[in-house]
């Protein structure tokens, strides 16, 4: 049997009580999907209220910190986000990497905080325009994966998120031989750390301005399970088609 294609919606700092109908909706599209897995990573604020309207979707975070209590103001733990709702968290966006300086290490011990919590994690990689206009772009995400990939690493709680920097946001995606090229050296560097069958398994996301319009040509790439979906996400309307490219 194939992958099963995971479609989720990061919200990023996006939503107030008043999008929770888009959530419902998402819900209910998601139900008449069930052979596709989709998912919604909020703001913490609506992860409860999410929750409660989900439908057929699961409801994630989009980080969590590292340590399970204790003297870290405005962090939320793993558990605190379980508790609240959330079945799944992101690690490691570019985003956060960027803006709060998160190292490849503080990566690998949030995706571990997360599991022991009992969340799933959507681990991202990804590089900057230099990187890809320098060349060996797939060397150096290669070894951000292996320095970022946490112990115990498996199929059944950790996903890949590959996110050109240089496409989020912006409309552009690299051509459909790069995405094909960078996930086949995903998937051999997860071969090379985890065994060829966990790697087989894990399913590996492309991030970066995939929306509607580009979708079906981009999950059509051998390695690429689906999307980690921006802007897209924001409203039923728009993320109807995404989700239906995936199944």
């Amino acid at each position: 049997m194939g992958r099963r294609k995971l479609v989720v919606g990061n919200w990023k700092m996006n939503g107030l009580r008043a999008q929770l109908p888009e959530v419902e909706a998402i819900g209910a599209l998601a139900a008449e999907r069930p052979v596709v897995e989709v998912g919604l990573c909020l703001p913490a604020t609506l992860i409860m209220a999410a929750s409660q309207v989900k439908g057929g979707a699961f409801v994630g975070a989009q980080d969590c910190h590292m340590k399970d209590n204790g003297a870290h103001t405005g962090c939320l733990s793993a558990a605190m986000l379980a508790e609240a709702g959330a079945s799944w968290t992101i690690v490691g966006h570019s985003e956060r990497r960027q803006d709060q300086g998160e190292t490849d290490a503080d990566i690998a011990a949030k995706a571990l905080a997360a599991r022991a919590a009992g969340l799933k994690v959507i681990l991202c990689v990804g590089e900057s325009l230099d990187v890809r206009d320098a060349g060996g772009a797939e060397d150096v995400v290669s070894a951000q994966l292996l320095a970022s990939l946490p112990e115990g690493a498996a199929a059944d709680w950790l996903a890949i998120a590959y996110e050109p920097i240089w496409a989020i946001g912006t409309g552009r995606i690299p051509t459909m031989e790069a995405v094909e090229a960078m996930h086949k050296a995903l998937r051999a560097a997860l071969a090379s750390r985890i065994g060829a069958g966990e790697a087989n398994a894990m399913r590996i996301l492309y991030g970066g301005s995939m929306n509607g319009e580009n979708a079906a040509e981009l999950m059509a790439i051998e390695d690429v399970d689906g999307g980690l979906v921006g802007g897209a996400s924001l409203t039923a309307t728009k993320f109807a088609p995404v989700i239906a490219a995936a199944g």
